[in-house]
């Protein structure tokens, strides 16, 4: 108990900060959390690597094997819709309403299929050509990056 390891008060609560928001990560399944109180900003995230369960047959691709791809082989697909920005993906225009799509939806070019918040602004993702909604790769209040494929519209 004597013995002083040169750190201060503030450091250690700080590590148990980080401790506690990792916790928090393992408990909620979110990938990233992210705060900023005064001059401190803390930003803890986690890689969740997704495999393959079942392969398609030969010709076909299903919405399961497209979800189960690892998003630099989706982000190639040609109905991929990639996210512009840096955000948060929201599947609805408010919380407690229906999804603007779900798989199997058919769609215009132009359609709203997400909302990204960035900036506390919300934007309004069009679906960037017509087709039916094959796969849907984020979570409702997910982060995304930019050019994370975010569906696939075939």
């Amino acid at each position: 108990m004597g013995k002083d390891d040169g750190k201060t008060k503030s450091e250690t609560d700080e590590h148990k900060l980080i401790r506690d928001l990792a916790a928090l990560l393992t408990e909620t399944g979110l990938t990233e959390i992210e705060i900023e109180k005064g001059d401190l900003k803390v930003r803890v995230a986690r890689q969740v690597t997704v495999t393959a369960m079942a392969q398609p047959m030969a010709g076909t691709v299903s919405a399961q094997a497209l979800a189960t791809q690892s998003p630099a082989d989706t982000a190639k697909h040609p109905g991929a819709v990639k996210s512009p920005m840096v955000g948060t993906a929201y599947r609805s225009p408010q919380p407690g309403t229906a999804p603007f799509v779900e798989i199997g939806t058919r769609v215009n070019a132009g359609d709203p299929v997400l909302i990204i918040e960035a900036m506390k602004t919300m934007n309004q993702i069009p679906a960037p050509r017509s087709g039916t909604v094959a796969a849907i790769l984020v979570e409702d209040g997910q982060p995304v990056e930019f050019g994370e494929p975010l569906m696939v519209i075939e």
